[in-house]
């Protein structure tokens, strides 16, 4: 049995590899970060093409049609809202990624999902960043079961799997990915060759043994997952779980679901007792005072697979500045500017010697054009320093010449209204219901103009 050793030059900033080493990285064009790295030494054995043809383990060709459509039995988190965002629950054999910012609630919100289900399945807590007594003082503190919580201290990739495979747990977290590696890659932990290999090897490991894997990673500064491309590409599911330090609130959101649908948002509160979920996420972000201001609207945004009320606000004041500032938060930038120009161009509304200033409230990131015909009157309300009506929402796409196009599931957003007591609603004329509703006034534009005029008769 001969032994094949692989060697590789790999750019430890983004991951791309060479034949041979060179000083500067073509793909980043960062200079000295390419290094050796010696991958694993494969057995080669005479016996592969021979041997393994009764193994099991050996892949079988099978006809499309003979495949079994029969749903994939997932089971419950114990959190609807960690439910919601795997797309109803976790899958066995899948390997899922959650990364966060320090201090967002990562540990906290897995430990509190190990332990609710410790009493209906075997699961495994690998910590390789904190010591088995911080894992369990944390769990002491939020008042958590913990009796039949398995907990391994270890950063060797092969050592864990071994005990995983003896003991055979359900559900096992790797806390976190950057901190493990494998004996045979010859580069340090936390590389991109380690964390890279290591993610393959966990990924191959839970489909084979039917093991569900939720993999921790670090962020970077810009709030990217730290590691290589790879990592995402392997994995079946990758969330997200953000929160301002200044805010109780945090977010959890798949930016990738091989199980279900994308963009889907949870949301949970930090509180003494760890993280809980908002059963209502419209009403945290809603909470508007009794007297109304120039400048802000309520639109109707649609968050993975349901309708989400978010409070937007904009502020025009003159500049001082011979080049006026558009500032955005939670809205792009690139948007606010067209609709500044279609404001100009087709209301009538010059802002060339304005300041403005746009912010979602929460924090919410809104990237769908529905929020279009909302943001331009929060502008006008602001400009003209008249407050719009405290029970009107607002949703509709905006084009370029103007027209007010429709949105999807709009009904669905309507009745979403209807529920937190707004009784007047400004939407596209193609998304007005057939038929009236109950207690809910509706107004449907077609253009701009149409937006601009129903707002001085409200």
């Amino acid at each position: 049995m001969a032994k094949a050793i692989k060697r590789a030059f790999v750019c430890n900033k983004c991951g791309d590899d060479y034949p041979r080493w060179q000083g500067q990285c073509t793909a980043c064009h960062a200079w000295n970060t390419i290094a050796e790295v010696r991958l694993a030494a494969t057995a080669v054995r005479n016996e592969r093409f021979s041997g393994y043809a009764g193994d099991s383990s050996v892949s079988k060709l099978q006809k499309l049609s003979e495949i079994n459509l029969e749903a994939l039995p997932r089971f419950s988190t114990g959190f609807n809202e960690l439910d919601r965002v795997l797309g109803g629950g976790m899958v066995p054999g899948s390997a899922i990624l959650i990364g966060g910012s320090p201090g967002a609630g990562k540990s906290t919100l897995l430990l509190q999902t190990l332990c609710k289900l410790t009493a209906q399945m075997k699961t495994l807590y690998v910590t390789g960043e904190e010591s088995l007594q911080q894992v369990a003082m944390r769990a002491h503190r939020l008042g958590l079961p913990t009796s039949g919580l398995n907990m391994l201290s270890e950063t060797s990739i092969e050592q864990i799997c071994l005990t995983a495979e003896q003991e055979k747990p359900r559900l096992m977290v790797i806390d976190s990915i950057q901190v493990m590696y494998m004996a045979d890659v010859q580069s340090s932990p936390s590389s991109i060759a380690q964390v890279r290999e290591s993610a393959a090897y966990l990924t191959r490991f839970a489909k084979n043994q039917s093991v569900t894997i939720i993999m921790v990673s670090h962020v970077t500064k810009d709030g990217y997952l730290a590691g290589p491309k790879m990592l995402e590409h392997c994995i079946d599911c990758s969330i997200m779980l953000n929160g301002d330090s200044d805010s109780r609130f945090r977010t959890l959101r798949s930016q990738k679901n091989r199980f279900g649908a994308v963009n889907e948002l949870g949301i949970f509160a930090m509180t003494k007792q760890g993280l809980r979920e908002v059963s209502n996420p419209s009403a945290i972000f809603l909470s508007r005072g009794e007297d109304m201001t120039p400048g802000s609207s309520v639109m109707v945004v649609w968050e993975g697979t349901r309708p989400l009320l978010v409070e937007i606000q904009a502020l025009v004041n003159h500049s001082m500045m011979a080049k006026p500032r558009r500032v955005s938060v939670g809205l792009e930038q690139n948007r606010l500017a067209i609709l500044l120009a279609v404001l100009h161009r087709h209301g009538g509304l010059q802002m060339t010697d304005q300041d403005v200033f746009v912010n979602v409230v929460g924090g919410v990131k809104v990237s769908e054009t529905s929020a279009d015909l909302a943001l331009m009157l929060a502008i006008v309300s602001s400009l003209r320093n008249r407050p719009l009506p405290k029970d009107l929402v607002i949703f509709g796409e905006v084009g370029l010449a103007s027209e007010i196009r429709p949105v999807p599931s709009g009904q669905e957003r309507i009745a979403e209204a209807i529920k937190h007591g707004f009784r007047r609603a400004i939407v596209p004329q193609a998304n007005v219901p057939q038929k009236p509703l109950e207690n809910m006034h509706i107004f449907g534009v077609k253009k701009l103009v149409d937006a601009l005029t129903l707002l001085e008769e409200l």
